[in-house]
């Protein structure tokens, strides 16, 4: 039936197409591969081959033959053993060495962190008999007043209810150029407390009937200084870091409450307001205050009248 399609011949059966002397035949499938041919078939360049056949032709080729050339290399290799051997030993001999020194290092290191921490008993030791001289004269010269007057100096620790006020800068808060604190107005906007700013609080707590206040556990006096160093606020030159935790003593109720009306309340609150700075006001049924970390008792006496003065 010439109207149906005849199945397709299997290709794998039909025999290679025959040429004719005069066809092109088609290229090699290696002929772009002429240099790696020839490097894979002459892999020994003509002139190492040429001199390799020279030394095999003049029995120079392989191990010395000469009784002289034989010892000097029975000699180079009994020399580079030595120094090999050498070598070992001396690392062998300085390994216990070394081990030494670095234990009579870690000796020294020990023995001067047992001394520091001794160092530091003794300080605190020395410390709380400084402290228990300081209230046993001011309970002398104060007489029944001398635990009040210890308390409002800050010679002594003291504990009680109170506030805790935590107060952070803003956040992504920028560094600025640290020269000039904030004003009291139109202070710069860079979401960081200073130290103005901290003076108010402190102030605004005083007034509104704190009896004790620290700061970052320092402990604030009639004599304590809030001042700048750059960005940083000192109290009593030491740097604080945010968060700052205020801790206040004095009636937990009312402390609060009066600080939050006063005027550096609400100056508090315009910085949070307007510039980001955060803060947390929380009541405290027990705050514990440290004493002063440097405190000098000063007593006065009267001067003796001058002969002839009236």
């Amino acid at each position: 039936m010439c109207g149906m399609s005849q199945p397709p011949h299997n290709r794998s059966s039909e025999p290679p197409p025959a040429f004719a002397p005069g066809d092109p035949r088609p290229a090699r499938p290696d002929a772009s591969m002429s240099l790696l041919t020839h490097v894979m078939d002459h892999s020994l360049d003509e002139g190492y081959a040429e001199a390799s056949a020279r030394r095999e032709s003049d029995g120079t080729a392989g191990l010395p033959r000469t009784l002289k050339a034989k010892l000097g290399l029975a000699a180079g290799l009994v020399l580079a053993a030595m120094v090999v051997t050498l070598g070992a030993a001396q690392a062998r001999v300085a390994a216990p060495v070394l081990a030494k020194e670095r234990q009579e290092l870690i000796d020294r290191v020990d023995r001067a962190d047992a001394r520091a921490d001794g160092l530091e008993r003794d300080i605190e030791t020395l410390r709380g008999a400084v402290a228990d001289r300081q209230r046993a004269a001011l309970k002398q010269h104060g007489g029944d007043q001398g635990e009040l007057v210890a308390l409002l100096s800050g010679a002594t620790e003291v504990r009680g209810p109170g506030i805790k006020l935590m107060v952070d800068d803003a956040k992504g808060a920028s560094t600025g150029n640290g020269t000039k604190p904030r004003e009291s107005a139109g202070f710069s906007d860079t979401g960081r407390l200073r130290d103005r700013d901290m003076q108010k609080i402190v102030n605004g707590l005083w007034q509104s009937g704190a009896e004790a206040i620290s700061i970052n556990g320092q402990r604030l006096t009639s004599l304590s200084a809030i001042r700048a160093a750059g960005d940083a606020i000192l109290v009593d030159n030491r740097p604080l870091v945010p968060p700052y935790e205020v801790l206040a003593i004095g009636d937990k109720k009312r402390l609060g409450t009066t600080f939050q009306d006063s005027a550096d309340g609400q100056y508090l609150h315009v910085l949070q307001e307007s510039y980001g700075i955060r803060y947390a006001l929380s009541a405290e049924d027990q705050v514990r205050l440290p004493a002063a970390s440097s405190l000098t008792v000063r007593t006065a006496t009267a001067a003796e009248q001058q002969k002839g003065a009236s």
